[in-house]
């Protein structure tokens, strides 16, 4: 058996100076840094204002949107309403001298008349369809809304505001006056 010296060779010394890596974590394991505490219960109530914010921004992005799109519609139906509109108003005098040309022909059996009177029901069929009524005239009461009187007859015999003759017709479209009738009004 071998006799160990009480001397340390180098070699044993390099192996022996390593340090002890398992000390060392051990120790580190032992000290954790002071654990915070968290208030779950405010941090909660932060994030539910958050939420509830952010849903009264959508709210009121959206309902803005749904404002915007209804907005929008109504301004599209009122210039096509504008436009139609204007278009009629420059017709009207076209349709004026159509009814006088049928009115002051006296051959209705001639072909040039039966021409005029089948272009006339054409536009007249035309403005119907565009929701273009003409409106109601002599027999009924006069309304200043939808009549312009031009003279004033007297004659017993007929009522109190009755029109007694329409020199030119009026027109609407839809419930708006185009042209308001020229009248005459009894009394």
């Amino acid at each position: 058996m071998k006799h160990k010296p009480d001397t340390v060779s180098s070699e044993e010394v390099e192996l022996n100076s390593e340090p002890d890596l398992q000390d060392e974590t051990n120790e580190d394991s032992d000290t954790f840094p002071e654990e915070t505490e968290i208030d779950w219960e405010s941090v909660a109530n932060e994030k539910d204002k958050q939420n509830a914010d952010l849903i009264n921004r959508l709210q009121r992005n959206m309902a803005e949107f749904d404002n915007f799109r209804k907005r929008t519609i109504r301004e599209k139906a009122s210039i096509y309403d504008d436009g139609v509109k204007d278009t009629i108003e420059k017709l009207l005098p076209v349709v004026d001298n159509f009814e006088r040309a049928l009115s002051a022909a006296d051959d209705k059996e001639n072909g040039l008349y039966k021409g005029i009177d089948m272009m006339f029901r054409q536009l007249s069929d035309i403005l119907k369809g565009m929701d273009v009524e003409a409106l109601p005239g002599v027999g009924e009461t006069f309304d200043p809304n939808v009549h312009h009187a031009v003279a004033h007859v007297q004659d017993e015999t007929l009522g109190e505001n009755l029109i007694t003759e329409e020199l030119l017709k009026g027109y609407k479209y839809k419930d708006k006056v185009i042209r308001p009738s020229m009248v005459k009004v009894a009394n």
